[in-house]
Parts: C-alpha cells; sequence; structure tokens
C-alpha cells in the first residue's frame, strides 16, 4: 500500500485500487473541465496518462483552471502539468502531446493503448471525431459538454448525449449523430442549467462549475474502470 493513497486504497479496495494503477488513461483538453479530471486521476493513483492540449496558460485562465498561476503563465499546458503529476506521484508515466487534436492527429494518437478516454475540448470537430474514433474501436470515453455561462454546479449530470437538453453544444452534437447515423451510447457530462446570454464573444465562466464537472467526470471514470 502506498501511503499518499493509502486513504483512497481503504475506500474502493486494495484490488480496486490496484487495477486504476494498471490502467492508461487519455485526457484531450486539460483546460478548466480537464484539468480537475487529471488532479482527480492522479490523486487516486492512476499511474499511466497522456494528456493532449496545444495551448499554454493564459492569464485568462486563472479564475478557474487548477494549473494557471502566476508562475506558469505562458508555459505549454501539458508540459505545466506533467511537472505537477510528477511532483504528486513521480512513478506516474506522463506522455504529452503539445497539439490541436484533429483528424489528421486520429491515427497517431490511437495506436496508444488507451483504457479510457476523456474529451475535455472545445472544438467542435475534434468531439465528432473522438467519439466517432472511440465507439469504432470499442474504447470507452466520455465527453464534456458545455459549463461556460452557467453559475449552478448542482445541475451538472452524467448522462448521455441522447438525453442532453438545454446544452447548444450537445444540440450541434445531437445533429450531427443523427445526420451521420451515428451508433452506440454517447456519455457526456452536461448541465440542465441554460447557459446564461452573455454579450461579446468571451465565454464567460466561474471558478466551480469546470471543477465540479471535472470531477464529477473522475468520479465516473474510476467507477468504470474498476467494472472493466
Amino acid at each position: 500500500m502506498k501511503k499518499e493513497f493509502s486513504r483512497f486504497e481503504k475506500l474502493i479496495g486494495t484490488e480496486a485500487f490496484e487495477k486504476l494503477t494498471q490502467k492508461t488513461v487519455c485526457v484531450v483538453g486539460v483546460g478548466g473541465v480537464g484539468g480537475y479530471v487529471v488532479e482527480s486521476f492522479v490523486r487516486s493513483g492512476i499511474e499511466s496518462l497522456i494528456l493532449v492540449d496545444f495551448d499554454k496558460v493564459d492569464v485568462t485562465n486563472l479564475n478557474r483552471q487548477i494549473i494557471a498561476l502566476q508562475s506558469t503563465i505562458g508555459k505549454d499546458k501539458v508540459d505545466v502539468f506533467k511537472d505537477r503529476i510528477l511532483d504528486i506521484n513521480p512513478s506516474c508515466k506522463v506522455k504529452t502531446y503539445r497539439f490541436k487534436y484533429d483528424e489528421s492527429k486520429k491515427d497517431f494518437l490511437f495506436h496508444e493503448k488507451i483504457d479510457f478516454l476523456v474529451d475535455a475540448c472545445d472544438d467542435i470537430k475534434a468531439k465528432e471525431s473522438l467519439i466517432e474514433t472511440c465507439l469504432a474501436k470499442g474504447i470507452p470515453f466520455i465527453s464534456s459538454m458545455g459549463t461556460g455561462k452557467r453559475l449552478d454546479p448542482s445541475k451538472l449530470i452524467i448522462t448521455t448525449l441522447k438525453k442532453t437538453s438545454y446544452d447548444p453544444l450537445a444540440r450541434i452534437l445531437r445533429k450531427w449523430v443523427k445526420d451521420n447515423e451515428i451508433k452506440g451510447v454517447i456519455p457526456v457530462l452536461s448541465s440542465l442549467e441554460a447557459p446564461l446570454k452573455i454579450e461579446g464573444r468571451e465565454v464567460a465562466s466561474s471558478s466551480f462549475v469546470p471543477a465540479s464537472a471535472g470531477l464529477l467526470i473522475a468520479s465516473y471514470v474510476i467507477k468504470e474502470l474498476q467494472k472493466k
């Protein structure tokens, strides 16, 4: 039993904990939602992570992203996260891909052994590619819908894309699924809260809704990994 994770191991049992340490999880997008997914995975004992993000830490990330500090502004998010992960658990194996995921990166990313994939990116085409590829390859996954322009974390739920409501992003994806006759269940994190009407192009956000979404996703994934 690793002392640093002993309290979580006691909670779920040694067999379940050992199973987690052997899994490889890929997180595409390590911003407001994905950052808290990664943080929770590492603190739950998962020891193999693949992180995908093209972006650098920006001053506007300070209100909601766990790696955003004055000292990390301007640095590549995946590099900052790798350092943070290894500072928590030096035994963790971390692969970082500093690119914007799209269809052209599909074969490169999916040559990896992936036990579970978390889509926490903002790009709709990237989400479509990730969902379709995971369904085709039988890779368990969950896709995060919108968390911006919302203030009530209690309205966040884990559901399926088909059952979503009040979510403009999910509406676009539901149409894509219908138009392209995509088959299979698509697990998602979504909010039952309608997004607030905010003027301007910048997406308004809080510190607590994206974080709560990330922790809900992490909880879901950890439960699913224990079933496999």
